[in-house]
């Protein structure tokens, strides 16, 4: 097993780990940190597929913006901690047993299938080709967005300021 390839296990191991940890956990608090581990996992993922775009666009949107959203709600709710959330309609031996179905298909997949070999990718940043793209050919478009984005701002600054009198 090459570095590559252990690294992705880790990585994947992580994001699932803390998935599991988001969908079970009886305390909120715990589950929105847990989230941090998904968002990390997944943001790991895009980086070893060369998607280094959408790897940024995961840190700054999820990462930064809804998951510290989600921790100051959550932290800024008072006596959140103590909180502890039961779900009486939840049925673990039926989810058991449908996770169990899905993962023997998926296992039945995967041992059937012929997986086809090819050689190595060269991974190359796209952050670039994306750049040329939106100063290049679509540009108008771009453009058109930018200035809808500023009148929905100065519209939300009108509707939200209180009349001085």
């Amino acid at each position: 097993m090459d570095i590559k390839t252990f690294i992705f296990y880790i990585i994947s191991l992580l994001t699932v780990g803390s998935a599991v940890i988001v969908a079970f956990s009886r305390n909120l608090l715990y589950s929105a940190f847990a989230l941090l581990g998904v968002f990390a996992g997944v943001f790991g993922l895009y980086i070893m597929l060369s998607a280094d775009f959408v790897a940024i666009i995961q840190l700054v949107i999820y990462i930064g913006g809804i998951l510290i959203l989600i921790l100051f709600a959550v932290m800024l709710t008072t006596k959140i901690g103590e909180v502890k959330i039961s779900n009486r309609a939840m049925a673990p031996i039926a989810a058991l047993i449908c996770v169990a179905a899905i993962g023997l298909f998926i296992g039945k997949m995967y041992w059937n299938t012929s997986w086809i070999t090819s050689l190595p990718e060269q991974f190359l940043p796209t952050t670039k080709a994306i750049g040329d793209k939106l100063l290049g050919e679509y540009l108008l478009p771009f453009e058109i967005i930018s200035l809808l984005l500023v009148l929905v701002m100065v519209g939300a600054v009108v509707l939200g300021r209180r009349e001085v009198k």
